[in-house]
């Protein structure tokens, strides 16, 4: 009977036997731990029996009675004990199967070990290939995107250079700025102080000549008057109002102007004396005009009534003599003179001086030739209150009109005036007065006529 019992477990359990070549495992221990189980598993609740008497009843009764309060207890611990034994019997019968199915593989022989193994190996190989493949396309994409976030932080790097370089050169162009501000305002400063140090000496220096000139008139004799370049012996004089205590260069420096702003003004001058010679200078002063006329390539010469102004020019290297209009232009021969420049002279000639003037200028002018004659322009009601009367040897103004009509009464043709220095631009408040009035009445200071010897 326990034999064949035993067969019985091992059609059910089947071990010892060999499926291709490999010896199944024996599960009969397996089996007598899970019968131990359930014995345990069954006892469970039960009481022990004793012997007999009246005290093993009590006791076993009092076991009973303990049994039956802690079934509530223990009834989950009995249910998972029966669990894991049903899951001990499915694991054997899971088991048990794999064998048969193991022998019924073995013994049937379908499938070389070999075989398999090779085809595993082929499958496993081609895999591999799959996965080399597979990797080295993925380390290739890694390897472009490392070089475009490598190229990404350059091009970044880049941008971050050129702009610290423009933030740099932006910083060096303010410094130099400053830098160029700075030097300039110090220039500034220091030709201010130059200017302002020559200001004093030369305060001090017309305020030494105003004296010794005062002197030399008081003490100095008579002497001769120089005509057409020709000294004769002085001729007494009718008395006349003595100027000699007034320093007359520094009347010009602060009430004509300095000699760059005088300068600027007669630059139409040489625009309209474009290819003359021989331009007379009349009244030259300090010279600007002349300077101006041989800076622009014209022939020029002057003369000055004040021996001072005549000996400046000279040491400018200017064509001046001292001598008196009317002597100087009756010694010079009939039309000798290729032009003829007569600035701020003729409202300190008496009037009847002027019409003589204009007949002398158009004797000695060759045919063609330019006359230019400035003076104060009293149609500016302005230059009586500011201008005219600032200067004491000033006669008498000269209308436009009036001017022109000595011209042509010489014989000028082509007669053309021009009004200069708006009196708004050093008289902000005329803006104030309506236009057509301000035009009429307020504006040039001074005006210039010109006439051409037909």
């Amino acid at each position: 009977m326990v034999e064949e019992i035993r067969e019985r477990v091992r059609a059910r359990y089947p071990h010892g036997e060999t499926a291709g070549g490999a010896t199944l495992p024996d599960l009969t221990p397996l089996l007598h731990a899970r019968d131990a189980a359930e014995g345990k598993v069954a006892a469970i609740g039960t009481v022990n029996p004793r012997r007999g008497g009246l005290l093993n009843s009590l006791v076993q009764s009092l076991k009973r009675l303990v049994s039956r309060a802690l079934d509530w207890h223990v009834r989950e611990q009995v249910e998972f004990n029966r669990a894991v034994l049903r899951c001990v019997q499915a694991t054997l019968d899971a088991m048990a199967e794999t064998n048969r199915a193991l022998v019924r593989v073995g013994a049937a022989g379908e499938m070389d070990i070999q075989t398999q193994l090779s085809e595993w190996r082929k499958g496993w190989e081609d895999k591999l290939a799959e996965k080399e493949i597979g990797y080295l396309r993925n380390l290739a994409e890694i390897q472009s995107a490392f070089q475009h976030r490598v190229g990404v932080l350059e091009a970044g790097m880049n941008e971050r250079d050129a702009l610290f370089r423009e933030l740099a050169k932006a910083q060096h162009d303010g410094y130099q700025d400053a830098l160029g501000k700075a030097t300039l305002e110090i220039q500034q400063k220091l030709w201010k102080d130059l200017a302002q140090v020559r200001a004093d000496q030369e305060a001090v220096i017309h305020s030494e000549l105003r004296v010794l000139r005062q002197r030399a008139s008081v003490l100095a004799p008579a002497a001769p008057q120089v005509v057409a370049g020709v000294s004769t012996p002085a001729a007494p004089a009718a008395p006349a109002a003595d100027w000699s205590r007034v320093d007359w260069l520094r009347f010009s420096d602060r009430f004509r102007g300095s000699d760059d702003y005088v300068r600027r003004q007669q630059r139409m001058y040489a625009e309209r004396f474009a290819g003359a010679s021989d331009v007379l200078d009349i009244g030259c002063g300090r010279g600007e005009l002349l300077e101006t006329l041989t800076n622009a390539g014209i022939a020029a010469r002057g003369i000055e009534l004040s021996g001072e102004l005549a000996a400046i020019c000279r040491s400018r290297g200017l064509s001046v003599e001292q001598a008196d209009l009317f002597e100087y232009l009756k010694g010079l021969p009939e039309e000798s003179l290729g032009g003829l420049a007569c600035m701020q002279v003729v409202e300190h000639l008496k009037r009847p001086s002027v019409p003589e003037f204009v007949e002398l200028a158009f004797g000695r002018l060759r045919p063609g030739s330019l006359i230019a004659v400035e003076t104060p322009n009293p149609e500016c009601l302005a230059i009586f209150a500011t201008h005219f009367y600032i200067d004491p040897t000033h006669r008498h103004p000269i209308p436009p009109a009036l001017m022109a009509f000595y011209l042509e009464e010489a014989g000028f043709t082509s007669i053309e005036v021009v009004r200069l220095s708006p009196a708004v631009d050093t008289m902000p408040e005329l803006s104030e007065l309506p236009e057509a009035f301000r035009t009429k009445f307020f504006g040039g200071l001074d005006y210039v006529i010109f006439g051409r010897k037909p």
